[in-house]
């Protein structure tokens, strides 16, 4: 490309809009920055040569001004890297001129971003060298930028982090500073910059904000979309007020210090109301929730893209959703569900591979626009009885057998317990092993397993599958067994997928890879992984949560025609159900829960009767891996271990023979040591179009066509302030004190 003549120059300058008269400023502070310019510029001239200086000068052309224009798409893929997602791209953009923006906006931005841009010559050759030694040092990136640099870097030049990038910056920004007016280069970057929630130009942040146009705006508002600036996402006052707050003060006050803002205007600024952020109509539907927990871990420091990079970029971005599982996840829900459904029903459907952690599937809701918060990552509800494996395996690492008997008998006063603790029903079974107890979810031999191994371990239990350790409600009270805690429902997936991995915990994420417009690998993904429990020991859970589904709560997943493990869970009141469970390939979680008016948690009511874990959630969950497993071969659990020893006396019923020490893998058959007969080997005929009225957790025959209508409890979504043990399990008995585990 050819360097600009002076008729070109005047040409580019001749196309522009009449500045506004740039504001006067005091000569001395002036003066003074001339002269820290001038130093800073010497320092680069004694570093290049005066030679180098004028030969790069010289040789920097100003390119086709069309860069926003053209900006490229980012496109987002499912895994097979050819069936589309969506896009990310830079659409939102209005431009306008210098003098529809206030000045007192104006002076807000330079508050924020370029203090001297009336004093500089496009460059800030000071800033640059303390970037460089900050970086060369090991320090934070930083760039040392003016707002003309910004702008060139916007509209000129790609966002990569590069010293190349760098320095083609410095000599554009020379050559634009001297063909253009400062009030020119300003309306500019305020036209091209991003402002977050979509918006690129200040006219559309002025609207995606404030809903009102530019020329509206006040000091307090101009100073929120100055500081916004610096992270856009971040510093969004609906996702953290009081950094928004803090960048902020730090707009005004220095529009104060400058001379911009009297301090009496300055005391009554502050941080200024927002409209609600509106969706992008590209998110409609289902793959809304999956293009939003994509964007996220995109600007993560997983992957570490910009906001303006993404939408600009024109990268490819291959996804860990598979295509076949994720319709699978919608067709279940749509299918599985009635027709007439009550307004506020929410259901969650997540599932992972647990070989590698990536998501396949993701129901996060039936329309992102409608309801843009994605129940499998952002709501929460009581885990419930899905919460009981972890008291399971921590018996196991303890040497707690398969084989321990305890009296399941119902009420049961336990130590530690404030109240008697009560089986669903009422039932009292006698002295039953612990393959009984999981598979019939018995709350009475649960609350002294957890005494024996101590609250506190089921919880780091729970950790060391996946719950994070910030989960709501999660604590050490004896009654955490019952599953009072109130995770997100992908926390509760990957905690089973560790149990699918035979104890290998793999980081559950979206992204499988990305590559920039030249085709170049940008991203690999390469999630942690650590073997948190011992084979042996996960050979043996897994056991006794097949018993679930071979004759337990969840023994309508006999349907599914292959082996798979797994836990029911119902909340007081039924106001939310899970089915979490898992083949050796595939780990998912459903959760539903119902939502009222007023945003409390209502009891869910579909068809003719209550929903509890055991109705619609196993339903949906066998629906779905159906689909998502269609074609993949049959394998088989690891045979049972039996670690430890026995404790405890007799079971009801007779004890089942020792395994080799030498453990063959191959799917195992149902348990012999149960109370209730053995069901059949061949699934049971397709579901009934509505469970049965009356649940029950304590299934004593072979399943039927309708299934299982028994489970144990879960959770309320948004959790309760004070952990309430979930009254399918607990009825009447609390835990610790009354004001840490009330009666459910």
């Amino acid at each position: 490309m050819r360097s600009p003549t002076p008729e070109d120059l005047t040409a580019v300058a001749a196309r522009r809009p009449t500045p506004a008269p740039t504001p006067t400023r005091r000569p001395k502070r002036r003066g003074r920055r001339i002269a820290a310019w001038l130093g800073g510029l010497a320092v680069v001239g004694a570093v290049l040569g005066v030679g180098g200086f004028a030969a790069a000068y010289t040789l920097t052309d100003i390119p086709d001004a069309n860069a926003l224009a053209d900006a490229q798409v980012s496109t987002v893929y499912y895994s097979d890297g050819t069936t589309e997602i969506g896009d990310f791209a830079a659409r939102n953009r209005e431009n306008v001129s210098i003098e529809q923006i206030p000045v007192p906006v104006q002076h807000a931005v330079l508050a924020a971003e370029d203090r001297s841009f009336y004093e500089n010559r496009g460059v800030s050759p000071t800033g640059i060298v303390r970037a460089l030694w900050n970086n060369v040092s090991g320090g934070s990136q930083q760039g040392g930028s003016t707002i003309t640099q910004q702008y060139v870097k916007n509209y000129f030049l790609t966002a990569d982090r590069t010293y190349k990038r760098k320095f083609d910056e410095f000599f554009l920004s020379l050559k634009i500073d001297q063909a253009q007016s400062k009030a020119e280069t300003l309306q500019d970057y305020l036209n091209t910059v991003y402002f977050g929630r979509g918006a690129y130009g200040i006219q559309t942040a002025a609207q995606a904000y404030f809903g009102k146009d530019v020329s509206q705006l006040n000091v307090s508002e101009g100073a929120l979309l100055a500081a916004v600036l610096k992270a856009p996402s971040g510093l969004d006052p609906r996702n953290d007020p009081q950094a928004a707050t803090e960048r902020v003060d730090y707009v005004l006050d220095g529009m104060v210090s400058e001379g911009w803002l009297s301090p009496a205007d300055r005391a009554a600024a502050g941080l200024p109301p927002t409209v609600e952020p509106q969706p992008q109509n590209d998110y409609a539907g289902t793959n809304g929730y999956l293009l939003s927990t994509v964007r996220s871990e995109l600007l993560s420091r997983t992957v570490g893209l910009t906001e303006d990079e993404l939408d600009r970029g024109g990268y490819r971005i291959v996804t860990t959703f598979d295509v076949s599982a994720q319709r699978s996840a919608v067709e279940a829900v749509q299918e599985e569900l009635p027709e007439r459904r009550p307004a506020g029903l929410q259901v969650a459907v997540s599932a992972i591979d647990p070989a590698t952690g990536g998501v396949r599937a993701m129901y996060g809701g039936a329309d992102y626009l409608t309801r843009s918060q994605n129940a499998v990552t952002q709501d929460r509800a009581q885990a419930g009885s899905t919460f009981k494996p972890f008291a399971l395996v921590a018996g196991l690492e303890e040497g707690i057998s398969l084989r321990s008997t305890y009296n399941g008998t119902s009420p049961l006063r336990v130590q530690g317990w404030d109240k008697p603790v009560n089986n669903f029903g009422g039932s009292s079974l006698g002295r039953i092993n612990l393959l009984t107890a999981t598979a019939k979810s018995v709350n009475t031999v649960y609350a002294q397993l957890n005494e024996d191994v101590g609250p506190a371990t089921t919880e780091q239990v729970a950790v060391r599958a996946g719950y994070p350790e910030n989960t709501q409600d999660l604590n050490d009270f004896p009654s955490n067994v019952l599953g009072a805690s109130a995770p997100h429902p992908i926390d509760v997936t990957q905690a089973y997928a560790t149990f699918a991995a035979q104890g290998v915990r793999n980081q559950w994420h979206t992204v499988a890879s990305v590559d920039d417009a030249t085709g170049a690998r940008t991203f690999t993904a390469s999630p942690t992984n650590q073997r948190v429990f011992a084979p042996d020991v996960m050979a043996d859970a897994t056991y006794a949560m097949q018993q679930v589904v071979t004759q337990g709560s969840g023994s309508y997943a006999r349907n599914l025609g292959r082996p798979a493990a797994g836990k029911t869970g119902t909340s007081t009141d039924n106001r939310s159900a899970w089915f979490a469970g898992f083949t050796p390939q595939l780990a998912a979680t459903v959760a539903m829960y119902q939502i009222g008016e007023d945003g409390s948690q209502e009891s869910l009511r579909l068809g003719s009767g209550e929903v509890t874990g055991a109705s619609y959630p196993v339903r949906i969950w066998t629906a779905f891996m159906e689909g998502a497993l269609e074609g993949q071969p049959r394998q088989s659990f690891p045979a049972p271990d039996y670690v430890g020893s026995s404790r405890g006396g007799s079971a009801a019923t007779s004890s089942p023979s020792r395994p080799s020490s030498t453990p063959t893998a191959g799917e195992t058959s149902s348990p012999s040591e149960t109370a209730t007969a053995s069901p059949t080997d061949t699934p049971t005929a397709g579901p009934t179009d509505s469970p049965s009225a009356t649940p029950s957790d304590s299934p004593t025959s072979a399943p039927t066509s309708s299934g299982p209508s028994g489970t144990s409890p879960s959770g309320e979504a948004s959790g309760p302030s004070a952990p309430a043990a979930p009254e399918e399990d607990l009825q009447e008995a609390t835990a610790g004190s009354a004001s840490a585990a009330p009666a459910g």
